[in-house]
């Protein structure tokens, strides 16, 4: 059986990018079979056309409301029957009625160790505070930013000579072979979560 992957962009998909390049590897275990979005006219969305995936895009300003938005987009991601749900850069937050249908698996990276310096600007904090090392994370998404179950973390030193694009650069390059390994791992051999813990292989 090979895992059924939906990811979810908002940007350029250099994340995306690094899946569809490991599902080209039918050892890897997963394949994507659909790619959204919450805007049109994006890189990501590109790269999914190309390597003949489905697309579709689901905009906040096309609903009345953030809730309505959150419903259609879990509408939409379950046409295409996913076992994983993979928010690779994807810049919303998810809600409760996306949460009903696909909590417990749906993940996300976030560009820190977490629990530290959570929110939008992870690298910087990271700088502004003077850490040594810091990192990216894979999290089993839930209500909260940034907050869920860990699955995966990748150290990153802090150069002195660093700003935050430098550091960040680092840290995506992590992200993204964290990302593939450990999706990987939970398409081939399972997860469970006990209590904080995310623990790959079922």
């Amino acid at each position: 059986m090979t895992a059924r992957l939906v990811v979810l962009v908002s940007g350029s998909g250099t994340n995306l990018q690094a899946l569809l390049d490991a599902c080209a590897d039918p050892a890897y275990g997963a394949t994507v079979v659909a790619v959204g979005a919450d805007r049109e006219g994006i890189e990501g969305l590109a790269r999914a056309e190309r390597a003949g995936v489905p697309t579709f895009v689901t905009r906040v300003g096309d609903f009345g409301s953030r809730e309505e938005w959150d419903a259609a987009l879990a509408e939409q991601v379950a046409a295409y029957e996913p076992d994983l749900v993979v928010l690779a850069g994807f810049m919303k937050l998810v809600g409760g009625a996306f949460l009903a249908s696909f909590g417990g698996r749906t993940v996300n990276t976030h560009p820190a160790l977490s629990p530290s310096f959570p929110g939008m600007h992870g690298p910087r904090d990271a700088l502004e505070y003077g850490v040594k090392v810091t990192g990216c994370t894979l999290f089993v998404v839930d209500e909260g930013v940034d907050t869920g179950v860990i699955l995966a973390q990748s150290a990153v030193p802090v150069e002195d000579a660093d700003d935050v694009d430098a550091l960040h650069e680092r840290i995506k390059v992590a992200e993204r072979t964290m990302l593939v390994e450990t999706v990987g791992r939970m398409a081939r051999e399972g997860f469970r979560v006990e209590g904080r813990r995310g623990i790959l292989g079922a």
